[in-house]
């Protein structure tokens, strides 16, 4: 019995490292599409940053967010800094997902799309939660 267990143990393991894996590239994949966005078209984060946040913000500073976040995007995908990473994505996308709160309130129509941001926010969440445990193909081993 004792050799299953470690078997199970084992398999149930490597499933786990391959399943905090493809959660991390797809987070930091997901990060890094906003990060291009705010490169390829600035003044629609300029509107973004204005509407959802009450900043004014030039195009010029958004392609400052936007490398910035791309270069947080490239460390969550590599893995590396996680206990700092994945917490500045939660913590991103926490503040992204608070400021839509009112068409998260009013999710039909227009706004269903706004939905999509909570399962995210769930995500980063369990990926913070289990950073330990997120070590394949991982630069950070802790």
């Amino acid at each position: 019995m004792a050799v299953q267990d470690s078997s199970f143990t084992r398999a149930t393991s490597q499933k786990e490292r391959v399943a905090l894996f493809m959660l991390r590239a797809s987070l930091g994949l997901f990060l890094l599409l906003w990060s291009l966005d705010k490169l390829v078209a600035p003044e629609g984060t300029v509107r973004i940053f204005a509407t959802f946040y009450h900043l004014s913000i030039s195009p010029s500073m958004s392609y400052v967010i936007g490398v910035a976040e791309a270069l947080l995007s490239l460390s969550l995908i590599a893995g590396a800094w996680k206990r700092y990473t994945y917490a500045i994505g939660l913590g991103l996308h926490t503040i992204s997902t608070l400021s839509t709160w009112k068409q998260l309130l009013t999710p039909f129509g227009q706004n269903h799309l706004f939905i999509a941001a909570i399962p995210v926010l769930a995500a980063f969440l369990l990926l913070y939660l289990l950073r330990e445990r997120d070590t394949l193909w991982a630069v950070d081993q802790g």
